[in-house]
This record gives C-alpha cells, sequence and structure tokens, in this order.
C-alpha cells in the first residue's frame, strides 16, 4: 500500500543523519561551549522558554524544559561541535491523544534561534491559526513539517524566501485556495488567486528535495513547469488534491524522483498520454528518468487505457528501480504483458479493481522479491500459473473476484513459505463454478495464513487443523454452495451452534473435535459417513433418528460432550440408549459416545452392527445387565463400557464370539460373580481391565493362556485416547497404546492364589491386582515377566518371601506390596535398589533388609556364616543379572523396530477388510 507520511519522514531523516545534505556531525549535546558563546548561547535558552510559555502544554511534553542545559530537553537538538540548536522536533506522538497535542501561539523568539535547520511541529493542533509569517525568516531551514497540525489561512509568501528548503510537508493544509492578505499580495506569489500557483512558488525552492502536499485542496496540476530549479527533487506527494486533468508531461521529466504519489485525485486519460508517445517513453528511459522510479502511485483516479507499453520500456532499463506499482480502482484494461517478469526489483503489484483481462503472465515467477500482489476484481480468466508457487517472498495474494478456470493445486503454492493472505473468492452462481481446487488432505502447506477467503471455488477438501483460530463460524460459512469430501476444523478454539447447512459428497468425513462448539447435536447430510465432535460442548439428547437420516454413518464421536437425556424404546417407559443403531446398516465400525451422561439401559438393536470394531460408552450412567444380542458383534475389537453402572454376571459369550478383541474393559461397574474362563480363549486381547467390580472366585489358573501378552508385537496396529492406571497413576496413551500389555483386576473380592500362569505373560507391561482377598505366595517364575514396569499387589493376604527372581525386573518402575503378610528378606540387586520407598513394603511386619529399617543378618556387620561370601555373590548375581538384561533388551528394541518398518510396507500394501480400524487422531 502508500508507503505512510512517518516512513517518508523518517527516510529523510535517516539520510541527513548520515551525513550526505550536511557537514556537521548531528549529535545532541550541551549548551553550554567556550565562554565567548555563553551569551548566544543562552539568547537560545531564553528563546525556548519564551516559545514554550507561548504554548499550551496538556500532556506536559515540555516539563523537561528546566535548568541551563537546554540541550537536554526533549526535542531539542544541537550541534556537537557548535552547540547550537539546530533542530527542533515537536512531533506530536500518537499516544498524545487528541487532548494531548500542543497548541495555541508560535512565539516569535524562533527567530533567535539563528542556526535551526530542521523545524516540526506535525500532529498538533495549533486550532485553525496561520502559520506565522516569521519562518520565512528561518533562513537556514532545511526540514519544515507542518502537516496534520490543524494551521489554516493563506500559506505566507515568506516560506519563498527559504531556499535552502530541502523538505516540506504541509498534508491536510486544506486551505491552499484561500487569497493571501492585502499586505503580502505583491510579494512572491507564494500563493495567487488560484491554485495554479503553487507550483510556481514551488519552484522558487531549488534545493527542495521531498515536497508533501497531500490533502491540501490544490485541485489544479499545471500543464507545464515553470523553470528548472526542481531537479533536487526525489519525492513528491500530491495525493488527494482533486486534480481534474491528465498527468502533465513534466512529472516524469524530473530526472532524480523516486517516488511520486498522486492517487485520490481525478486524474484521467492514458497514463501514455504523460509520455506523449513510445518515442518519448523510450527517451525517458535513456534518459534515466523512469529507471531511477522506484514507487510510482496512481491508484484511485479515472486512468484508462492499457499498461503494456509502460511496462515493456520499464523491463528494457539496464537496471530498473521500480519496487511499488500500485495503480489499483482505476479503469485500466487489456493483457498484463510478459515483460512484467523483467520488473526484478518488484516488491508491490496493486492492480485491483480495473478491467484486465487474460491470465497473468507465466513470467510471474520470475519476480523473486515480490511481497504483494493484488487483482481481485478485474476481468481475468484462464489458468493461475503454476510459476505463481515459485515467489517466496509472498505475503498477500488476492486474485478474488476474477473468472478463472482450471485446478488449483500444491504445486502453486509450494514454495510460498511466507505467505500470511490468501484470497481466492468471488461472488457467482454454482453453474459459473470453473476454478477446482484439488490439493491432498496431506500436503502440509508451508506456510502459516492470518487471512483465507475462499468463495465459489469447488472445493472438496477443507483442512484447517490446529491453526489457533479462536472465534465462531460466521453464518456465511455454513452457506457456501460446496460439496465436500473432508471438513477438518479439529484442535481449535472454535464457538457457537453448528447448523447442518453444508452439503457433503457420498462417504464424506467431518472432524470438529477439540474445539468449544455448543447446543444441540443436529443431525448432518446423509451422505456423511464419519463424524467426530469430541471434546465439545453439545448437550441435548442424541436425534433419535440418526439412524434413518444418517444412513451412511460408520464412524461416529461424540465423546466428552454434555450430552444428556434418554429416548424411550415403547411409549416413552423404557429408558435406555437412543436407538441410534436401529437403520444404521451393519457397516458402523466405531461408536464412541463416551464421557457423556446418558442413562438407561444398551438396547439389543447394537447387536445389528455386526461389523462394529470399536464400542466405547465409558463413564456415562448406563445400566442393567449386557444383552445377549452383543453377541452377533464378532468382528469387534475395542468394548469399553468402563464408568457406568452395569450388572450381572460378566457374559461368558464375550470369550466365545469375539475371538478378535484387543481390549476389555469393564472396569467401575457392578459386575458381580466369577470371572469366565472363556475369557481365557481370547488369545489377540492386549489389555483386560476388570477392576473395581464385585468380582469373587478366583483367578482363573488359565489366564497364562492370553498370548498376546506373551508374543512379540501383532500385526495390527491400533491408536485411541485411553486412559490406563499405570505406575499408581491414570496415564494417556494414544499413539502407543498398542504397545501396552495391562491386566487389572483391583479392587475386587477376588480369592485364593496369584495364578502361576501369569508368569508365561512375558510381555506383560502392567499387573494390578491389589484390593483383593489373595493368598498363597508371589509366584517364583515372577522374574520371567521381563517386560513388566508396574507390579501392585498391595492389600491383599500374600504370604512368603518375596522371589529373589524379582531382583531381576529391569524394567520396573512401580511396586506396591504393601499391606500383605510378607516375611523374610527384600531381594537386593540393582533395580530393587532404586524402589527405596518404605512405603512399597509398609504393613508386612516379617520383612527385613532395604529400604525397611529392620536389619538382616550380617547387616550390622557381623561375619557372614562360612561357607561363602554373599555380599559378592549378591553383586555378582545383580551384574550378571543387568548384564543379560541389557543384551535381551536391546535384542527386543531390534525386534521391535524390525517389526515396525514390516508394519508400514504391510500398510501401503493391503487395505483392512473390516474398514477403518483406527480411531480419528
Amino acid at each position: 500500500m502508500a508507503t505512510t507520511n512517518a516512513a517518508v519522514q523518517l527516510l529523510f531523516l535517516v539520510i541527513m543523519s548520515s551525513g550526505f545534505l550536511f557537514h556537521e556531525t548531528l549529535k545532541p549535546g550541551c549548551c553550554h561551549g567556550d565562554h565567548h558563546k555563553a551569551a548566544s548561547i543562552d539568547t537560545e535558552r531564553v528563546a525556548l522558554l519564551k516559545f514554550k510559555q507561548g504554548l499550551t502544554d496538556p500532556s506536559h511534553r515540555l516539563s523537561s524544559w528546566v535548568g541551563e542545559d537546554c540541550c537536554k530537553w526533549r526535542g531539542v537538538v544541537c550541534n556537537n561541535r557548535s552547540r547550537h540548536v539546530i533542530k527542533l522536533n515537536l512531533r506530536s506522538l500518537d499516544d498524545d491523544g487528541t487532548h494531548g497535542k500542543l497548541g495555541c501561539e508560535i512565539s516569535h523568539s524562533l527567530l533567535d534561534l539563528k542556526y535551526l535547520n530542521q523545524l516540526d511541529l506535525s500532529m498538533n493542533n495549533f486550532e485553525r491559526t496561520r502559520i506565522p509569517k516569521f519562518i520565512g525568516s528561518l533562513e537556514k531551514l532545511r526540514y519544515l513539517n507542518l502537516s496534520g497540525a490543524s494551521f489554516r489561512g493563506p500559506i505566507p509568501p515568506q516560506l519563498g524566501n527559504l531556499s535552502r528548503l530541502i523538505y516540506l510537508d504541509l498534508e491536510e493544509y486544506f486551505d491552499f485556495n484561500t487569497y493571501p492578505d492585502e499586505s503580502s499580495q505583491n510579494d512572491l506569489q507564494w500563493i495567487g488567486r488560484a491554485s495554479a500557483y503553487w507550483l510556481h512558488a514551488v519552484s522558487k525552492l531549488p534545493s527542495l528535495s521531498e515536497l508533501h502536499l497531500p490533502s491540501c485542496g490544490l485541485s489544479v496540476l499545471p500543464r507545464s513547469l515553470p523553470s528548472s530549479n526542481l531537479t533536487s527533487l526525489s519525492m513528491l506527494v500530491l495525493s488527494n488534491n482533486g486534480f481534474n486533468s491528465t498527468i502533465p508531461h513534466w512529472l516524469f521529466q524530473l530526472r532524480n524522483l523516486v517516488y511520486l504519489d498522486l492517487s485520490f485525485n481525478n486524474l484521467r486519460g492514458s497514463i501514455l498520454d504523460a509520455f506523449a508517445n513510445r518515442t518519448c517513453l523510450a527517451s525517458l528511459r535513456k534518459m534515466g528518468s523512469l529507471c531511477n522510479l522506484k514507487t510510482l502511485i496512481l491508484s484511485e483516479n479515472d486512468l484508462n487505457g492499457d499498461i503494456t507499453e509502460l511496462i515493456d520500456v520499464l523491463s528494457e532499463c539496464n537496471k530498473c528501480s521500480l519496487e511499488n506499482l500500485n495503480l489499483g480502482l482505476n479503469d485500466l484494461g487489456g493483457f498484463l504483458p510478459n515483460s512484467l517478469g523483467n520488473l526484478y526489483n518488484l516488491q508491490s503489484l496493486l492492480l485491483w479493481e480495473n478491467s484486465f483481462v487474460g491470465s497473468i503472465p507465466n513470467s510471474i515467477g520470475k519476480l523473486s522479491n515480490l511481497e504483494e500482489l493484488y487483482l481481485s476484481n478485474n476481468q481475468m480468466n484462464g489458468a493461475i500459473p503454476e510459476t505463481l508457487g515459485q515467489l517466496n517472498e509472498l505475503v498477500a495474494l488476492d486474485v478474488s473476484e476474477n473468472s478463472w478456470e482450471g485446478v488449483l493445486t500444491e504445486a502453486h503454492l509450494s514454495n510460498l513459505t511466507n505467505l500470511k493472505e490468501l484470497s481466492i473468492a468471488k461472488f457467482s452462481l454454482p453453474t459459473d463454478l470453473n476454478l477446482v481446487i484439488n490439493i491432498s488432505s496431506e500436503w502440509i502447506p508451508p506456510f502459516k495464513l492470518q487471512y483465507l477467503k475462499l468463495r465459489s471455488c469447488q472445493l472438496n477438501t477443507l483442512i484447517l487443523r490446529n491453526a489457533q483460530i479462536s472465534d465462531s463460524i460466521p453464518e456465511w460459512f455454513w452457506k457456501l454452495d460446496l460439496e465436500l469430501d473432508q471438513l477438518d476444523l479439529d484442535y481449535n478454539q472454535l464457538s457457537g451452534s453448528i447448523p447442518n447447512s453444508l452439503k457433503f459428497a457420498p462417504q464424506s468425513s467431518v472432524y470438529l473435535n477439540v474445539n468449544h462448539f455448543n447446543g444441540s447435536l443436529l443431525l448432518w447430510s446423509s451422505n456423511v459417513s464419519s463424524l467426530f465432535l469430541r471434546n465439545n460442548s453439545f448437550s441435548g439428547p442424541i436425534p433419535q433418528d440418526i439412524g434413518e437420516r444418517m444412513p451412511m454413518l460408520t464412524e461416529l464421536d461424540l465423546s466428552y460432550n454434555s450430552l444428556t437425556g434418554t429416548l424411550p424404546v415403547s411409549i416413552g417407559k423404557l429408558y435406555e440408549i437412543p436407538a441410534l443403531w436401529n437403520g444404521v446398516p451393519n457397516l458402523a465400525v466405531h461408536v464412541d459416545l463416551s464421557n457423556n451422561n446418558l442413562s438407561g439401559g444398551l438396547p439389543t438393536s447394537v447387536g445389528s452392527l455386526t461389523y462394529l470394531i470399536f464400542l466405547t460408552l465409558s463413564n456415562n450412567h448406563l445400566s442393567g445387565e449386557l444383552p445377549s444380542a452383543l453377541q452377533n458383534c464378532t468382528n469387534i475389537r475395542t468394548l469399553d463400557l468402563g464408568g457406568n453402572r452395569f450388572s450381572g454376571n460378566i457374559p461368558a459369550w464375550i470369550g466365545q464370539t469375539m475371538p478378535s478383541l484387543w481390549i476389555l474393559r469393564l472396569r467401575s461397574n457392578l459386575f458381580n460373580g466369577s470371572i469366565p474362563l472363556q475369557l481365557c480363549t481370547l488369545s489377540s486381547l492386549y489389555i483386560l481391565d476388570l477392576a473395581q467390580n464385585n468380582l469373587s472366585g478366583s483367578i482363573p489358573s488359565c489366564v497364562g493362556n492370553l498370548s498376546a501378552m506373551a508374543s512379540k508385537i501383532g500385526s495390527y496396529r491400533y491408536e485411541a485416547d485411553w486412559i490406563v492406571l499405570t505406575k499408581g497413576r491414570e496415564d494417556s496413551y494414544r499413539n502407543i497404546l498398542y504397545l501396552v500389555n495391562s491386566i487389572d483386576l483391583s479392587n475386587n473380592g477376588l480369592s485364593g492364589d496369584v495364578p502361576e500362569g501369569l508368569t508365561n505373560l512375558s510381555r506383560l507391561g502392567i499387573l494390578n491386582l491389589s484390593m483383593n482377598h489373595l493368598t498363597g505366595k508371589i509366584p517364583d517364575n515372577i522374574g520371567s515377566l521381563q517386560w513388566l514396569e508396574t507390579l501392585d499387589l498391595s492389600r491383599n493376604q500374600l504370604s512368603g518371601p518375596i522371589p529373589p527372581g524379582m531382583a531381576s525386573l529391569t524394567l520396573l518402575n512401580h511396586l506396591n506390596l504393601s499391606y500383605n503378610n510378607l516375611s523374610g528378606r527384600i531381594p537386593t540387586g540393582n533395580q530393587p535398589q532404586t524402589l527405596d520407598d518404605p512405603s512399597i513394603y509398609r504393613d508386612n511386619p516379617a520383612l527385613s533388609g532395604r529400604p525397611i529399617t529392620a536389619k538382616c543378618p550380617g547387616d550390622d556387620g557381623t561375619p557372614n556364616p562360612p561357607g561363602g561370601d554373599d555380599e559378592d555373590d549378591d553383586e555378582h548375581g545383580a551384574e550378571e543379572s543387568w548384564r543379560h538384561a541389557y543384551f535381551r533388551h536391546v535384542y527386543d528394541i531390534k525386534e521391535w523396530l524390525l517389526l515396525v518398518i514390516q508394519l508400514n510396507v504391510t500398510h501401503l500394501q493391503r487395505k483392512l477388510n473390516l474398514g477403518r480400524c483406527q480411531h480419528h487422531t
């Protein structure tokens, strides 16, 4: 966009401070110099104080103007050698506010600042007073900025005396056309009866380098230059003056001009009119007048014609300097020439709201410095070239409201690493949609957009996953005339209710997980097959007719919401889960309604889902016995009914009809009776969690037949959000859930021995049998569970010694044997020494050895009995144990890596016959 006035002024200050314009070194210093200069400098200090007295200063900006050292005063700059005041910079800052600006009267005492070369009173409020005439007597003045300071009345002709003036800014001085008073009628004609005289007066300032006269009501842009005195002019800003003419030739004959802004006027005709013809245009190129130009702003005028010849001539410069070209909001037309790609220094190209036709030239990819490209609201058509994707410096791209055709792919966006704004919108009828956006859902954009606008594109997939969007979705979005096959807005902070007006293609997917959506749960398009609304704030009942209205639904995740209520199966008297499975075909593979407030029983209609793979209903208020119809779900792999009030015996048919079960989680219910022996046949089971029920009897001795816990990683990789009780706390597992092998039978009424068969489960990682009535000994072969990380046998009635083999459990990091009747010495070794919390062994009175306080023979320093050195034997045994454990662990890691590689290759070669067996992550 147009460079701001502040930026222009900053550029000037940089030039000045570089020493290019001044021979002196400008540096804040002290007003006190040698004795012979003291009187002169004191006069300047007094002059500044008088100047201050004439001003109103509501924000106390000049409060530092006290004491003898005036060069330390705010806004005052002195020459480093002479100590004379050379600059007075009192520009009002933005944070001063409307009521914090300087104002009132400018004192004549400024005339005592004989060496003043810069005066900046801009952006203050002098309340429509006139510019003092005496400013024209500050003969050393090179920089004068009175912009936005609320001066009014005629410009004093005395300013024409400032022959050294390089920078003049009178922006927003609205009274240029005011007649001068009678006393100035015959002076230097700074301003005469018409605003046409402004150029004549300005031309009397031969050193002028920058002229800022925007919004000054000049109205007339002279056709010719009165003299050649403006040869030093490098920046000219004449925007918003109401000029109503063609562009005069002399503007492009200023050889040192690098910045020209004629925007917001009524300039008309062709741009070529400013050059008379191509011959003139070429001669200007040879003279360097055009080639030196860095910024050309002609926006918001009435210019017409094409720009081909202008671009062609600019591209023929030995070194074209043009960086910013703004021709927006005119009536320019024609094709964009291929020579556009030769403007190598171009950083900003703004051609919006014109009448350009055709496509973007392929040469656009050569503009390696381009940061802004605005082509919106033209009549352009055709395909967008893939070379656009080469603009790796591009920050903003707007090609909206054109008639683009073809396909937009990753290639168009692949290298736009700095892109922040993208707009390809168009208001049009559905029949006029000719631009197809075809981007793979697997593609990861190299940029992070702050603004995206897409409308009337054939958009099939929209993924804004984890984009840190915090807002409600605007209503227009839901009314887009699209047919999506995937909508993914997961992991944002989106809020508000969701209508069901979007259209979807058959077998489409909707992912709105982990947001703040609320309101009632509405039914989506009947074409949606996967609906993931996990972790939001939806409330109310699940619609009764969801199965009829969404017949293609195969994946449904409504977990972690606030869904409530039940729907009656018959006449509203029986309460159960809403009969959402009625009418749903048996292709449903994933249903997750966990962590809501649903109540009632499990309907028998669930048995119709013969291909069901994941059923998760945990943490609700469901009750009753499990219906026998559930055994029809013979392909189920995860059955999670934990955290409810289901009762009765655990059905034996779970072990008979669900041979592929990976996870069985029935914890925190009201199940009673014994653990059915049939569960031992579940050879694919990795997680068995029956904790916190009312189970009784013994642990089946056949538990050692759960072969999946004794073998290497299985052939299926399954993922889910899962809470597993381990290390005495609840841990969340997701991507590595398939590595977890766990048995949790804690907090029941189980009795009898700990089955020796448990020690066959060599891959078991978690074993929790706490808070039961188990008796007998800890199995001697417990040391064979080399993958065991958590072992909790607390609060039972176990007796006898702790098996020595427990010292070889090198991965064990959580152990609890408290509240039993164990006896003897605690095994020693490297691993047990890391478990040094005495509470692990609490309330086992007959135990001795570290870490509890009781001692064993030999611990007090007395000689060991003859027959060997037990301590050396223990140390040697521990060393051997660690050596074997280390090599065994390395071997297992190697086997695991080989299996992971095999799994990935297998995944590319085959598809699962059972549909989607993986949770959406």
